[in-house]
């Protein structure tokens, strides 16, 4: 069976682990604090594949930020990675073949292939952690765009300028439907500026009205969010995956959704996969090229 090196690269964490055709992890992920320069990152995945090289057939990463329809390099990197990250030459990093993917991408593949949307011809992936991660799947095919930036969620809420994104636009679905988002609401209506993420969570499960009246206002924007996607994309199923996923009422959610749109009725489910969906995804995708 075929086995690929596979890389999950963040703005604070990398992962690695060797996976095979199946999605099966053979190794125990290892888990490295992201390097700040282009150096130190390039390092870190060389020493990696260096130590596995005879044992797979192709490197998989899994990164934040644009990847080209080519799989080949990263073509826009997100401001939680070091500049000048996309000008890495990922192809020269190993003797074997060099497979990238966009994170959400990766994840969302993995869904499809062994978790929550397995057996869907149309699906979306919301990642929903610090910001808000997508992957859209069309007839067993990533939709990647034109230029392979597809299936970015910072498609705008507001026309008025309510809210600065974390990309510099204003408006957009992630600063809203995200972690951050769910603490910028809570500023707003409760006119706190120390108040956390953590504290509504902590304030949602412990029964307390306001942190209550928060999360639903949270969760009514996420909902927003995903009956515009089940408009324009008619899928089987909308997946939410990310640490905010764990939070969300999924049903309460499809019923609202599905009160709303004008296409037929769509499914939201949680994600299945697993922590490293992303490592899996790519993986997966990886093989298939081999």
């Amino acid at each position: 069976m075929k086995k690929a090196l596979a890389f999950d690269i963040g703005g604070t964490k990398i992962y690695s682990s060797i996976i095979d055709e199946s999605g099966k992890l053979l190794t125990e992920p290892e888990k490295f604090a992201t390097p700040k320069n282009i150096d130190g990152i390039k390092d870190l995945l060389k020493k990696q594949i260096q130590s596995h090289e005879d044992e797979i057939d192709i490197v998989a990463i899994a990164t934040a930020g644009a990847v080209n329809n080519e799989n080949t390099a990263v073509i826009g990197s997100t401001g939680n990675l070091t500049e000048g990250y996309y000008t890495i030459d990922f192809q020269k990093l190993s003797t074997k073949p060099v497979f990238l993917e966009n994170d959400a991408n990766s994840a969302a593949w993995a869904e499809y292939k062994i978790g929550a949307s397995k057996g869907s011809n149309v699906s979306v992936m919301l990642t929903l952690g610090t910001g808000v991660g997508g992957g859209i799947i069309i007839n067993d095919k990533i939709l990647k765009g034109k230029s392979g930036a597809a299936g970015e969620m910072h498609f705008k809420m507001y026309p008025d300028k309510r809210r600065k994104c974390s990309c510099g636009s204003w408006d957009c679905y992630e600063a809203y439907a995200s972690g951050t988002g769910l603490k910028h609401t809570a500023e707003e209506l409760l006119n706190d500026k120390n108040i956390t993420t953590y504290d509504i969570i902590s304030g949602l499960q412990s029964g307390d009205e306001k942190c209550t009246k928060v999360f639903n206002k949270w969760q009514d924007d996420v909902t927003a969010g995903i009956i515009g996607l089940a408009n324009i994309f008619d899928p089987d199923c909308v997946v939410l995956s990310g640490s905010m996923a764990q939070f969300v009422n999924s049903k309460k959610i499809e019923t609202e959704v599905n009160a709303e749109i004008v296409t037929t009725p769509t499914s939201v489910r949680i994600a299945t996969a697993g922590n490293y969906s992303g490592m899996i995804g790519v993986a997966l995708l990886a093989l298939a090229e081999v």
